[in-house]
């Protein structure tokens, strides 16, 4: 391996000993629901469960002690939207340290005081990420404090990697290891820390199709920007990724996947009702990885780094309720009834021989699409499978009620 890679590894394992006191060792969980799936042996790495919600922390806490400890540094600068403000928020109260965290203008609230609420200074600046970042730069250069960087640091790097030295020492034999990947700080420090362990475990970075700067550049062998970017996954959305991570994921990464956001709503949605823990979006890649099928789990040892469980709850509402259509296991069904009464409890008494549970109605008299005297009615059900769907539009249809599913 280069030296730059050996560099690194002698830090993970300073790393190990300076964060074993200070971070969680966080569970790494079977999961038989995700083994069944895929016919594998699949275990969750929680880094939701770690201190602020998220591996960042590790990397935070490890560059903000060795500042101190060279430097004598008093105060830092960061630039974030998420996860790496709280991690250098919380570490920089841990040591002693101030902390100011650029954050976009339009940064939900609730990140903004979670970061607030471990003592940082917190600056709202600019429309996007890359503002907020220009300008911490800017002032960290202006008045000489060093900047935090969340991935392009070879420290940053170290602490991320001691995530690969818990996996090792908690499930030596693994075949196969899923990271989130943004700007590929984390999947850097875990690969080199397996890939000296045992050189034989893959490692697999995951990355969401609507923000592909990593995959690209991965596969391109040269940094490639991607302007237009989205997804739900927003904790790993980069428009340009890193030289140095690039350049050592070449070396020790073994291939970069993406998957769709249809896919890692459903992850969340799984790991939420069958692993019983809550994950962000970008912290669910991996694990959508593995339900997408982009990655072939059969016969195999893997493990799926769940990396954050910061998300808001507004998004997580909407995940669970839109994933629960997809499935079938929530419907929608329209029907135009005569305005008069009692029409209405014809179409409820069918649900109910049926055994279905009612969520929501809309009952709309104003449509100028509907023909007066009839009134258009919308109902939410729950529903056991699309098999339940079927009989009740023809239950429905026997009673002279025409409905249709939305």
């Amino acid at each position: 391996m280069s030296s730059l890679i050996e560099e690194i590894n002698v830090k993970i394992k300073d790393a190990y000993e300076v964060l074993s006191p200070v971070v969680h060792h966080t569970p790494l969980m079977p999961s038989k629901t995700l083994s069944d799936m895929t016919k594998g042996e699949v275990f969750l790495k929680l880094e939701n469960f770690q201190k602020t919600g998220a591996f960042k922390v590790r990397g935070a806490y490890y560059k903000l002690s060795r500042l101190k400890g060279r430097e004598s540094v008093t105060r830092v600068i960061a630039a974030s939207s998420g996860n790496h403000a709280q991690g250098v928020a919380y570490s920089a109260a841990a040591l002693g340290m101030e902390a100011t965290i650029y954050m976009p203008r339009y940064t939900p609230f609730y990140k903004v005081n979670a970061t607030k609420s471990y003592g940082a200074q917190v600056v709202l600046h600019g429309e996007t990420y890359d503002e907020a970042y220009q300008k911490a730069l800017e002032v960290a250069n202006a008045q000489k404090i060093p900047f935090i960087h969340p991935f392009e640091d070879p420290e940053i790097i170290a602490g991320q990697g001691t995530i690969g030295v818990e996996i090792f020492k908690d499930v030596s034999n693994i075949d196969m290891v899923l990271v989130p990947v943004g700007g590929g700080g984390l999947i850097s420090g875990i690969a080199i820390a397996l890939k000296k362990l045992n050189e034989r475990i893959k490692v697999i970075g995951v990355q969401p199709s609507g923000a592909p700067a990593m995959y690209l550049s991965y596969k391109q062998g040269k940094l490639v920007e991607t302007p237009n970017v989205f997804s739900i996954a927003d904790g790993v959305i980069v428009k340009k990724p890193g030289e140095l991570t690039l350049k050592i994921m070449q070396e020790v990464v073994d291939d970069v996947v993406l998957v769709d956001d249809k896919d890692t709503a459903r992850a969340v949605f799984t790991l939420l009702e069958r692993a019983k823990t809550v994950a962000e979006p970008a912290g669910a890649l991996s694990v959508a990885a593995l339900l997408s099928g982009v990655v072939d789990a059969k016969g195999k040892k893997v493990v799926a780094v769940v990396s954050g469980g910061n998300v808001e709850p507004s998004m997580l509402a909407r995940i669970i309720n839109q994933t629960l259509f997809v499935e079938g296991r929530q419907v929608k069904i329209r029907g135009v009834l005569p305005d008069r009464p009692g029409q209405l409890k014809r179409v409820i008494d069918v649900i109910a021989q049926l055994g279905l549970n009612i969520i929501s109605i809309e009952h709309e008299r104003v449509n100028p699409l509907v023909a007066p005297g009839l009134a258009e009615v919308v109902l939410g059900l729950e529903v056991p499978s699309r098999e339940v769907i079927k009989l009740l539009i023809i239950k429905l249809k026997e009673q002279g009620l025409d409905f249709e599913v939305v």
